[in-house]
């Protein structure tokens, strides 16, 4: 990709003043600036989201000991059962929408200039 240089940076600046005009320019300008403001912000934020912290855990120190989980009361290491199956969600009622209005259609009048059939 080629760079740009002085001359094509004056080309594009006369194109967008004859598209754009005078008055509106240094509104567009302005947008234009918050919205790479606004996107640099966001990918600084999307890569600092993504960033792992990488840093080692501190080694346990000796002489402690790990207990064993006692919430369960069991001696057995905890396993995956399945869950209870939850309640059904409490039913709504059913509400019918309102019927739509009926629209006549206008009568036609004699003098609209509409032929009869022949």
């Amino acid at each position: 990709m080629p760079n740009i240089g002085p001359v094509e940076l004056i080309i594009i600046l006369v194109i967008a003043l004859i598209v754009i005009g005078p008055g509106r320019l240094p509104d567009v300008g302005a947008a234009l600036g918050k919205s790479i403001r606004e996107f640099r912000k966001a990918s600084s934020d999307i890569s600092d989201a993504a960033r792992v912290d990488t840093s080692p855990t501190p080694p346990a120190q000796a002489g402690t000991q790990v207990t064993p989980n006692t919430l369960s009361g069991e001696t057995e290491p905890n396993t995956l059962s399945p869950a209870p199956p939850a309640p059904p969600p409490p039913s709504a009622p059913v509400v019918a929408p309102p019927p739509a209005p009926v629209v006549a259609p206008p009568p036609a009048d004699e003098d609209s200039g509409a032929r009869p059939p022949a």
